[in-house]
């Protein structure tokens, strides 16, 4: 059941931000919608991973005698969620510094006032 619930919620914020990131022609407006669609992303890898029953991958030698190596999650899509975490962070401020450049040099942050970037 939190499986379906956080898939939903993660195809519901890819789409929501994909709408936004088409819709808006605000620069500023684009970068938050890029961010919601990555979140989205983030919250279907982590319900990809999750497993009911089973716990986190912390494991000690007397966890391995009990068998505990059995009931652990593969690690592999958190490890993957947190390197995305960081990428998307790093992307962001990219996209921000350059929003920043074109307000100083334009004044503006209407992608309808940038026409010299069309074909």
């Amino acid at each position: 059941m939190i499986t379906t619930i956080t898939m939903t919620t993660g195809f519901l914020l890819i789409l929501l931000g994909l709408y936004g990131a088409l819709v808006h022609r605000n620069i500023l407006r684009m970068i938050i919608a890029f961010s919601i669609a990555n979140t989205g992303v983030n919250m279907v890898l982590v319900a990809v991973g999750y497993m009911h029953g089973r716990t986190a991958p912390i494991l000690d030698s007397e966890a391995l005698l009990n068998g505990a190596d059995r009931l652990i999650i593969d690690p592999l899509p958190q490890a993957l969620v947190l390197t995305a975490i960081v990428i998307g962070v790093g992307i962001i401020a990219l996209m921000l510094a350059y929003a920043y450049r074109l307000f100083e040099s334009r004044g503006t942050l209407n992608i309808d006032n940038f026409k010299d970037l069309k074909w």
